[in-house]
């Protein structure tokens, strides 16, 4: 999902600003709500674990280049089902701004497009999740369904992006094209991949419940 230095610069990078705060502001709303219902020494362990996930989800998992862009197994539906919404994405902007620094330095001047493409589709994915997932219903209860609708939501949005700053920063053309066409078609990989994963993960955690290690999960994730 990584947008390679280039593609969109100069003037046009303000708008990634723009959409960068955007997104940072909504996390703010997020972080506040965790900080009411739980305290903020329940949302730092779970930030932790999130940029400690990202990192290893961006890093040591495959991940190539295709088309106009890199296909990464984020899991950003499982960290957002494990840890919670205010988590996942401080742990995927921490994630993406840890492995800029010290791993990948050329990335950095994309840090505003790239977080964004990561933390919106996590808002969505949030969003969806109070539409979809009945009020009674524990994250550790999902069925495969409801799993791959926010995994999809995730997915699709990340793609989304990407194809927009393809547009936005290269113009359309038979090239931009034809390298956005590629990468989606290979996300389609991604997409079938990752409910798999988060249902393999939610089965740990429900097998987990009883133990010490559940209080570093949501609570959303045992309670209705």
């Amino acid at each position: 999902m990584h947008i390679e230095p280039g593609v969109v610069d100069g003037a046009k990078m303000m708008f990634a600003v723009a959409t960068a705060a955007g997104a940072a502001g909504h996390t703010a709303k997020e972080v506040v709500q965790d900080v009411k219902a739980g305290g903020a020494l329940s949302l730092l362990p779970r930030t932790v674990l999130a940029a400690i996930g990202t990192f290893v989800f961006f890093e040591l998992l495959p991940h190539f280049a295709v088309g106009i862009s890199e296909v990464h197994f984020i899991l950003g539906s499982t960290l957002f089902l494990l840890l919670g919404t205010a988590p996942a994405a401080l742990g995927l902007a921490l994630g993406l701004l840890i492995q800029g620094m010290f791993f990948a330095p050329t990335d950095l001047p994309m840090y505003f497009v790239n977080v964004t493409t990561l933390l919106v589709p996590l808002f969505a994915a949030s969003a969806l999740a109070r539409r979809v997932v009945a009020p009674g219903t524990a994250y550790v209860d999902l069925r495969y369904a409801d799993v791959l609708k926010l995994s999809a939501i995730y997915q699709g949005g990340v793609v989304a992006w990407v194809a927009f700053w393809a547009f936005y920063g290269q113009g359309v053309s038979v090239g931009t094209l034809a390298s956005v066409g590629t990468f989606g078609a290979a996300y389609m990989m991604v997409i079938l991949i990752e409910p798999l994963a988060d249902l393999a993960a939610l089965a740990a955690a429900k097998s987990a419940r009883d133990s010490g290690i559940a209080r570093l999960f949501t609570p959303r994730l045992y309670a209705a």
